[in-house]
């Protein structure tokens, strides 16, 4: 998910422009299937046809699936040093107004209200039956929360929350504003060369430690920066003025240290590191507790309830779920994909919503919910390729460390 976003003057208001397409805001490679002529563009777009991506319609937009070298060595390239991803594509939103906090503890099922100045969570925003609609974060930015929402699923939940919106309270999507984000080993080397600063009392960019969030300004320019990402790997999230964003790009590539990556690599860091995927690992038939998702659910809200879907969802965390989301490692080197049913024995136990190679584990890796019974860590299972039936085990999530700067 994405950094937490500042106001900005061309903020649009509840039910303003919104994209509808497939595949999700989060990442992932998957193309859309919106017509090309209905594609939006993003702020960037010049520089990545200049840079020469291979674009692609995902969540609405003309977006880079991988530049010249390709997607396993952009992904290796981030896991050594560090990636600049554009996720320009992802909502940015702000709530503001008294009981903004308490307002959106009735949508989602984390502590909103503990939430400190600066500090980040992840959160999900749950159907009144707890399905999850949409995973995100959310900020306390000191006079409002900013969130950041998937792409695909901007409209709607724009349309979700603003129906429900409380009196006094101010819900907006900033469509001015593009978000950048530098993830790998060295994105804090690098972004701390970069001559950004802080606001006065704030800590240097470089000092935020993991899931802290601050106002900054680079060449007269504000910006918005988290330590967060979706790789796995430490890294930032930055919001800037769409105006400025091809300037700060080009800062942060002319630096030893970074190099442009694409949707495809993001998928197969994301994959490896067992982030979930909203459209493909997440969707309204999904609850949180099956989708190793309960520590969203914070420990106050667990006792209080008061969130959509309460009751089925504690009885989750009580008796656990019919199903669970797991780690696949197939034996051998062919990849598994999406839609792929799951096998133990002659039953059909689960299906596969994400899979592919994971260039760093150097192998074929999946993720998939499976019936509890057959969840536990070295469960021996087939997965069904092309009328074939593949040898895997289920083992633990992630597939590879994750390295955030705590």
């Amino acid at each position: 998910m994405g950094a937490q976003a500042s106001t900005g003057p061309a903020a649009e208001g509840v039910g303003a422009r919104g994209e509808w397409g497939g595949g999700d805001g989060s990442g992932g490679a998957a193309a859309g299937t919106i017509a090309k002529a209905a594609l939006a563009t993003l702020p960037l777009d010049a520089l990545h046809r200049r840079l020469g991506a291979r674009m692609v319609p995902f969540a609405g937009h003309a977006m880079p699936l991988h530049y010249a070298k390709g997607v396993i060595a952009e992904h290796l390239w981030t896991r050594a040093h560090a990636g600049l991803f554009d996720v320009s594509h992802m909502g940015q939103l702000t709530i503001s107004g008294q009981g903004a906090a308490a307002w959106l503890e009735r949508l989602c099922p984390g502590d909103i209200l503990g939430l400190r100045p600066g500090r980040m969570r992840y959160s999900l925003l749950l159907a009144e039956d707890g399905g999850i609609l949409d995973d995100l974060m959310v900020t306390n930015a000191g006079d409002h929360l900013a969130l950041v929402v998937n792409g695909a699923t901007r409209a709607s939940d724009l349309a979700y929350m603003g129906a429900r919106l409380a009196p006094g309270l101010e819900l907006r999507h900033l469509a001015d504003l593009a978000l950048l984000a530098l993830q790998g080993p060295e994105a804090a080397t690098a972004l701390g060369r970069l001559g950004i600063a802080a606001a006065p009392g704030g800590v240097p960019v470089e000092a935020l430690k993991f899931m802290e969030a601050g106002a900054f300004t680079w060449r007269g320019t504000p910006l918005w920066v988290s330590r967060s990402g979706y790789t796995g790997e430490d890294g930032f999230e930055i919001s800037v003025p769409a105006e400025a964003a091809e300037a700060l790009a080009e800062a942060l590539l002319a630096m030893p240290e970074v190099k442009p990556v694409g949707l495809g690599a993001r998928d197969s860091l994301r994959l490896e590191a067992g982030l979930p995927l909203y459209g493909h690992d997440l969707s309204p038939e999904t609850e949180p507790v099956e989708a190793g998702l309960a520590f969203a659910i914070s420990k106050r809200r667990k006792v209080e309830g008061g969130f959509p879907g309460a009751e089925r969802i504690l009885k989750a965390l009580l008796d656990g779920p019919a199903r669970r989301r797991v780690g696949l490692k197939p034996e051998g080197r062919q990849p598994v994909r999406e839609g792929a049913t799951i096998h133990a024995g002659d039953a059909a136990v689960g299906v596969v919503t994400s899979g592919g190679y994971g260039p760093s584990v150097g192998g074929p890796i999946a993720m998939g919910y499976v019936a509890a019974a057959h969840a536990a860590d070295g469960t021996a299972l087939e997965i069904e390729v092309r009328g074939r039936r593949l040898p895997a085990r289920v083992v633990p999530l992630p597939f590879w460390q994750k390295s955030y700067a705590r």
